[in-house]
């Protein structure tokens, strides 16, 4: 199989329209922003310059909105290509388009240096705005009344132009990275980290019934003279400590499980699931001695599982795969003890 692009590779030649859905996607990750009540992507004919709004209240674009102006280009965005979307943004204000934005953000993958420098001086470049655009034969001034045009100079001069600023390719995937977006978009590259470690509470949970009846089973018949119910497990000092690696197992793979679900997304951890067991299940179903017996054999097995290669696929660890074959358990998919067993 080729090689998959990095991000910071890939992100470029995106076509414009890919461009600006991973805009959006990347919008509601920004950091010490205010919680937008909605992110809507707007480009295309007739968008008065919005590519990407971040609604700060319900009266979206009549409230506080951030706007967030598209520019994938093959060449890094300068002075020129901005200063005609702040003309298409003060002409669609003035004529009563949207409020003016109180964030603008221009997001290109390449921006120049003296953008950069340009934009971190506002005074400045507003004052160069306006120079500017006393002067210019774009075609979106021109057409202009004499009126609608004093309208929106006067408009621009009456604002503070720190609310234009740019953002870098590195930036935003660091922030896209911690999104659910991330692991659809990129399925190789990896995550910001992996599953944060759960260990088995002292009591049992709900959620772990299931398994731990079949463990109980297990140990039913391997020590019928001193295990009737899981409370006694303790006592015996083999049943004991096979029941908490076990346990640490599990939680291993529900670690796993919920990292998934908050990273990457719910179905990267049933396919490690599916994998496992498609594996384990012929294992399963072969005769044993005990239940014992068949469930260590299956444990083995899941440790030799060729697992799919995912997002997900370097934070399987043997224990992981040990916890899965128990959530496998707990969905009565897999069973330890059988009749005829012996």
């Amino acid at each position: 199989m080729a090689q998959v692009p990095e991000p910071k590779k890939l992100v470029p030649l995106y076509d414009p329209d890919e461009f600006e859905e991973f805009v959006k996607e990347w919008v509601p990750a920004l950091e010490k922003e205010p919680g937008y009540v909605a992110v809507e992507r707007l480009g295309g004919s007739g968008d008065h310059g919005i590519d990407v709004a971040g609604y700060l209240s319900t009266q979206r674009l009549e409230g506080e909105w951030h706007n967030y102006q598209c520019k994938r280009y093959a060449k890094s965005l300068t002075w020129a290509t901005v200063a005609h979307e702040m003309r298409k943004m003060f002409i669609s204000a003035a004529q009563g388009h949207f409020t003016v934005p109180t964030r603008y953000v221009f997001v290109a993958p390449a921006i120049s240096r003296t953008l950069r420098t340009e934009l971190a001086k506002p005074t400045d470049s507003r004052e160069k705005f306006l120079a500017e655009f006393d002067t210019t034969t774009d075609a979106i001034v021109t057409i202009l009344s004499v009126e609608l045009r004093a309208e929106v100079r006067a408009l621009a001069a009456a604002t503070c132009f720190s609310m234009f600023e740019c953002i870098d390719l590195d930036k935003m995937l660091a922030q896209h990275r911690t999104t659910p977006h991330w692991a659809q978009r990129f399925p190789y590259a990896p995550l910001p980290q992996g599953p944060e470690k759960m260990l088995p509470p002292e009591e049992h949970h709900d959620d772990e019934r299931r398994y731990l009846q079949r463990l109980l089973e297990v140990y039913q018949e391997k020590f019928p003279d001193l295990i009737t119910e899981l409370k006694h497990v303790a006592d015996v000092e083999e049943a004991d400590g096979h029941l908490k690696r076990h346990r640490v197992a599990f939680y291993a793979a529900e670690s796993l499980r919920v990292f998934a679900r908050d990273s990457a997304g719910p179905d990267y951890f049933d396919k490690v699931m599916k994998d496992v067991y498609d594996i384990v299940v012929e294992v399963a179903e072969c005769p044993a001695p005990d239940g014992w017996t068949r469930l260590a054999k299956v444990v083995a097995a899941a440790g030799s599982v060729q697992l799919t290669p995912t997002i997900l696929t370097p934070y399987v660890e043997p224990d992981t795969r040990k916890g899965v074959c128990h959530h496998l358990a707990n969905q009565d998919r897999l069973t330890w003890c059988r009749k005829g067993d012996g």
